[in-house]
């Protein structure tokens, strides 16, 4: 039992029960709006949403696919939040990354199936770099607050996107991208033979082992790496790390570009999955960008933990697909999904608490502080 105790009075541990209590509190909350709209299915609706991405292969695989973009942009909100800085503008690295891929994709279609994709995949890590580096520019030099300047490239980076979409790649039949070359997409790696149920395939492909694999690949530098503690050490301290010798400008440029590329490659990863779907011109900002934001803080911005996250928050939407079947509409999770984003948000708060209370010795083996003897320097002078 004190070992237990001791495991989950830990950093991880804490953060571990932080984020499943905000889990819990959401999904309560959520059952609270399913009896209140219709008492009767509450339970069933509720369990539709507990089960429904367990309920056959094809279904892990839908979990597994929605989660391949989220968990890109949680990683860009992560590893950023690693080294002090707060990247909000993975929206609009998200939509620039899309946006190359997808222009790679339709007009470089001579190039041989394996090379096609992996320009594709470089061009939309460019433009994901390119696009967070200018807020980390503004931030190193200027010191502008990330959090404006993301906000502005988030819009710059919608409406450029809308504008080169219509001049260069646009179908004009449903005012969104040309279908991208299949030599572009990514490869299926024999998972849609694994997760299919009958002749019903999921979507799952190549791109979710992208996602672990840049999430391994993120912990090894931040953990293991002269780099990754340079990095975390002008996030501690900006004045501290210049200090100790370290650039903290190149740190701050070089973790939003970082941060860029991550978000970049989701966007990629979205659109070269084969599931046939095209960017649509819109004003509006792309949501998995900020999706990425709850699920990093589900995962306290640990790239591991962030794997988990998303991986939740992708198995609660395919789950909401099964409470139509109880007259509930999808769009209810949304709802459910915002309440643990919300209490995710008193993640630190949470995990403060429980972190001294499972610290905290139990009742009957509390002992009182003995007065210190006479004569020290506790005591009372002789």
């Amino acid at each position: 039992m004190k070992k237990i105790r001791g495991l989950l009075a830990s950093a991880g541990g804490a953060d571990f029960m932080s984020s499943l209590t905000a889990v819990v509190i959401g999904l309560f909350a959520g059952f609270l709006i399913l009896a209140a709209v219709n008492p009767p299915q509450a339970l069933g609706g509720l369990t539709a949403i507990l089960t429904g991405g367990f309920s056959g292969m094809r279904n892990i695989g839908q979990v597994l696919y929605f989660a391949t973009p989220i968990i890109m942009t949680g990683l860009s909100v992560g590893f950023a939040g690693k080294t002090g800085l707060f990247n909000i503008g993975a929206s609009g690295q998200y939509t620039v990354g899309a946006f190359a891929a997808i222009y790679i994709g339709v007009r470089c279609d001579f190039l041989p199936p394996g090379l096609h994709c992996a320009a594709a995949l470089a061009g939309a890590a460019a433009a994901g770099a390119l696009w967070g580096a200018i807020p980390g520019v503004l931030k190193a030099w200027r010191n502008v607050n990330e959090v404006i300047a993301c906000i502005m490239t988030n819009y710059i980076g919608m409406y450029l996107v809308n504008h080169l979409i219509t001049q260069t790649i646009l179908d004009s039949r449903y005012n969104q991208t040309m279908r991208v070359s299949n030599s572009a997409n990514l490869p299926k790696l024999g998972l849609d033979k694994i997760f299919r149920s009958g002749g019903s395939v999921s979507s799952v492909n190549g791109g979710f082992l992208i996602a672990v694999a840049s999430a391994v690949l993120l912990y090894f530098v931040l953990e293991k790496t002269k780099l990754g503690y340079e990095l975390k050490a002008c996030g501690f301290n900006r004045d501290a790390a210049r200090y100790a010798g370290i650039n903290e400008k190149r740190g701050i440029v070089l973790s939003m570009a970082v941060a860029g590329t991550l978000a970049g490659l989701g966007g990629a990863l979205t659109y070269l999955a084969g599931s046939g779907s095209s960017m649509s011109v819109v004003d509006m900002l792309a949501a998995k960008g900020f999706t990425g934001i709850p699920v990093a803080l589900l995962g306290f911005n640990s790239p591991i933990g962030i794997i988990f996250s998303g991986l939740l928050i992708s198995y609660l939407t395919v789950g909401s697909f099964n409470m139509q079947l109880y007259n509930f509409s999808p769009q209810i999770i949304e709802i459910i999904i915002a309440i643990i984003i919300y209490f995710s948000a008193f993640s630190l708060l949470l995990k403060g608490l429980l972190g001294r209370l499972l610290r905290r010795p139990p009742a009957g083996k509390r002992r009182l502080k003995e007065p210190p003897p006479e004569g020290s320097l506790g005591g009372d002078a002789p």
